[in-house]
């Protein structure tokens, strides 16, 4: 009786070793998606705030398309009205889905104004244009690359939360699955900020 006592408090403190360890490694997991958040989050606003410097130094070009710079601004307002903790990973699709929509609008509302800005030489040979078009290239870039770290942990996390033994008890601790970023038709990618308009831009 003695020993089969032993043998089930030496079982039961197994498991609530291994269920510590378990439950501390989902949470350095859950952790370093929500690191990754972060730093998708912080160059999406890097974006928006290189924003009021190149709608300044586009209005110092006579003439240019006051709707372009309106469909900007209230691109990056929706932006902004999107509320998503920038330190916590979006819990469902729902909600990403809703920040990628938002920020989708204002990445090609950005790619028009660099389309239209084409067509004036003078704001084309800015020194300050072309700094802030330069950093917006930039910035684009490592959107998506910090997008693509974020569904790598992502998938980490996921799958570890599915594995046994820490499918058994992950949601009842409040482990669920996160969301990924997901492709889209144009949203998403880098304004291309290059076009050839085969000789006319400059004319028009």
């Amino acid at each position: 009786m003695k020993k089969a006592l032993i043998v089930i408090v030496l079982v039961l403190g197994a498991l609530v070793m291994g269920g510590i360890g378990t439950y501390n490694g989902l949470v350095g997991k859950q952790q370093g998606v929500d690191a990754a958040w972060a730093q998708v989050s912080n160059q999406y606003q890097r974006r928006a705030d290189l924003v009021p410097n190149l709608v300044k130094t586009v209005q110092g070009s006579a003439d240019f398309e006051k709707s372009t710079l309106e469909s900007v601004t209230q691109a990056r307002a929706s932006v902004g009205r999107v509320t998503i903790d920038a330190g916590k990973a979006p819990e469902s699709a729902a909600a990403l889905e809703e920040f990628q929509k938002a920020q989708g609008a204002f990445g090609s509302a950005l790619q028009r104004l660099m389309v239209v800005a084409e067509r004036y030489p003078d704001l084309k040979a800015s020194a300050g244009f072309r700094d802030l078009q330069a950093q917006l290239e930039g910035t684009e870039n490592r959107i998506a690359v910090e997008r693509g770290r974020f569904n790598e942990v992502v998938k980490d996390y996921n799958t570890a939360i599915r594995k046994f033994p820490p499918v058994l008890f992950a949601g009842m601790l409040g482990f669920h699955p996160k969301p990924y970023f997901q492709a889209e038709s144009g949203a998403e990618k880098a304004p291309e900020v290059n076009f050839d308009f085969g000789g006319k831009g400059a004319g028009q």
